[in-house]
């Protein structure tokens, strides 16, 4: 990957594109590629949609290859959710194909002077910038389709829904999985939202006749690559929980911790619980003709995904992950799988983030919209988002703004993004990584549930405040090296409890790139991605009296616990202080 694509949306003329050499971005993938450009060209102050903001497009530095793995892709731009940077990261097909085009990133600058849509085309024959106002507010189910009519079914696509094109600030960008279908997203922080303000619909990949990227140390890069693949096989999560039940296989857990957040953050045990598991989840999948076990690209070893079929055994949507379940489902009281798979499907098609609109439709649920368990309801509350009417447009936009027309004090968000499915409570390492994340509150910023529940990579107890400082900013660090591999956040399990698979991955990043990485060299990695993303947070306004949690966490204890938020605000500024 040698090349940027800049595309400038807004040039006299209509939209035009340079391809340019890599430069002071040489060396960088991922997020590590996507924080960097945004940091150094985004003015901070900014308006998230205006033409000044940009959106970048990052494979991570493995990406195109044969590393098991590395199929993640980095979205960044100043979000309009949290009015800080951001970095939203999806699994699908396209960071493999982008990479074997030889494009480290595409960088979207400008802003139309019209309402035009376009889509772009990439192939090995070079780049096309084609206005199709036939796509205007189609689903992405519905658009997919439709370039599939035009390109066929050999190429992947990068798109956004409805929501996009209105500008929600939930909107998610789609990304097909194997299968051609837009069930992968970067849902966090409104990426899709300046995805359609610069008038771009949809992205087409193809890379016909392209191989795939060369090591630079074939047979080292070979060996490792086994060696690590042996260790995410052998490893319980990656090699049997994961595989199994997906993503799910944590419903059960999390719930029995007693920080599984019910009824918007009321309880952290929902009774609901054991239908919608993994375990249930599963066992429709299998007698409806489903399937359990699925990668979301090529190369995907730990394969955690699925296919959910409806009742009459017809495709509805992928398998809905955790994230989705618990927050289309225990925080909005709903113990209904089918439902909640509904709900993902019109997500997903929409192009909204599942988490910030199941928090999202719990906060309206706060504030008398609907009762809590009532499923039907939630689907329709959904469905105004996709229409976009008056009520839809105030959902489609958040919790926090929900929040704030409806006058609901319990908000559960950190700079404007809703919280994911962990009660900071009950997993007081959370709490931590929520507050004082780059990214507003983000459970993979720094996953700090492998320590404080599952005992991956040591053992913090999840309701002390003792060692989640340590816990967070290690486990932040970490993720912003891995993130910007491309590899896929769950070998963290595999790396962390085994010191030969860690061995495995920088052999295979050194087999790759001829580098000579050490772990030190990957913490330092990890730190400068972080410090590009605060640098670029203070400039937007940003104190340390924004990586606070809401103050109901402080103050109300949490069932079945009965505890609260105790990592102290001075312990909470020591987190980036290496």
């Amino acid at each position: 990957m040698d090349k940027i694509l800049r595309i400038n949306m807004g040039a006299e003329g209509g939209p035009s594109f340079a391809i340019n050499s890599l430069g002071d971005y040489a060396g960088l993938g991922g997020r590590a590629m996507t924080s960097a450009i945004v940091s150094k060209e985004v003015p901070p102050l900014c308006h998230p949609l205006g033409a000044d903001n940009k959106l970048v497009i990052a494979p991570g530095l493995l990406s195109g290859s044969l590393a098991a793995m590395s199929g993640r892709i980095s979205v960044g731009c100043k979000s309009p959710l949290t009015g800080g940077i951001k970095e939203s990261n999806s699994g699908g097909q396209p960071s493999q194909v982008l990479g074997r085009l030889g494009y480290a990133a595409i960088i979207f600058e400008g802003k139309p002077k019209d309402d035009t849509l376009y889509k772009i085309i990439i192939n090995k024959d070079g780049v096309k910038i084609v206005a199709d106002n036939s796509l205007k507010m189609l689903g992405n189910y519905d658009l997919v389709d439709k370039i599939k009519k035009e390109f066929g079914d050999k190429i992947c696509c990068i798109s956004i829904g409805p929501a996009g094109e209105m500008k929600m600030s939930a909107a998610s960008i789609a990304f097909t999985d194997m299968e051609l279908r837009p069930t992968r997203h970067a849902g966090r922080g409104g990426t899709g939202a300046v995805m359609g303000s610069k008038g771009v619909k949809a992205i087409v990949l193809d890379d016909a006749g392209m191989p795939n990227r060369a090591p630079k140390d074939p047979e080292k890069f070979k060996e490792a690559n086994k060696n690590f693949v042996q260790g995410l096989k052998k490893h319980p999560v990656t090699g049997e929980g994961l595989p199994a039940l997906g993503t799910n296989v944590l419903t059960n857990i999390i719930n029995e911790a007693g920080g599984f957040p019910v009824n918007n953050f009321k309880f952290g045990k929902f009774e609901g619980a054991s239908k919608i598991s993994g375990e249930t989840e599963a066992a429709n999948e299998s007698a409806r003709g489903g399937i359990v076990t699925h990668g979301c690209h090529r190369g995907c070893v730990i394969r955690c995904s699925g296919i959910y079929n409806d009742k009459d055994g017809n495709y509805l949507t992928k398998q809905p992950e955790y994230e989705t379940v618990w927050a289309h489902g225990a925080n909005c009281g709903i113990d209904d799988l089918d439902a909640i798979a509904m709900l993902d499907r019109l997500d997903d098609d929409f192009g909204v983030d599942t988490i910030e609109m199941g928090a999202t439709i719990a906060v309206a649920m706060d504030a008398g919209l609907a009762k809590f368990g009532d499923a039907q309801a939630a689907i329709n509350l959904v469905k105004e988002v996709g229409k976009g009417t008056p009520l839809g447009r105030i959902l489609g936009n958040g919790a926090a703004v929900t929040g704030k027309v409806f006058g609901v004090e319990r908000v559960p968000v950190v700079k404007g993004q809703s919280m994911p499915a962990y009660d900071p409570r009950a997993i007081q390492g959370m709490g931590v990584t929520y507050a004082t994340s780059t990214m507003g509150a983000d459970h993979t910023a720094g996953y700090a549930v492998t320590a404080n529940v599952l005992g991956v990579g040591g053992k913090v107890d999840q309701l002390k405040a003792d060692g989640q400082i340590d816990l967070s900013r290690n486990l932040q660090i970490a993720t912003a090296a891995v993130d910007s591999t491309g590899m896929c956040l769950f070998i963290a399990f595999a790396i962390l409890d085994q010191a030969d698979t860690f061995q495995a991955l920088l052999d295979v990043l050194n087999g790759f790139l001829g580098t000579n990485l050490t772990g030190d060299d990957v913490v330092a990695l990890g730190k400068s991605v972080l410090k590009n993303e605060r640098d670029f947070n203070e400039k937007a306004g940003f104190t340390s009296k924004h990586d606070r949690l809401p103050e109901f966490f402080k103050n109300e204890p949490l069932p079945p616990h009965n505890t609260t938020f105790i990592v102290k605000d001075e312990d909470l500024d020591q987190v980036f202080n290496w």
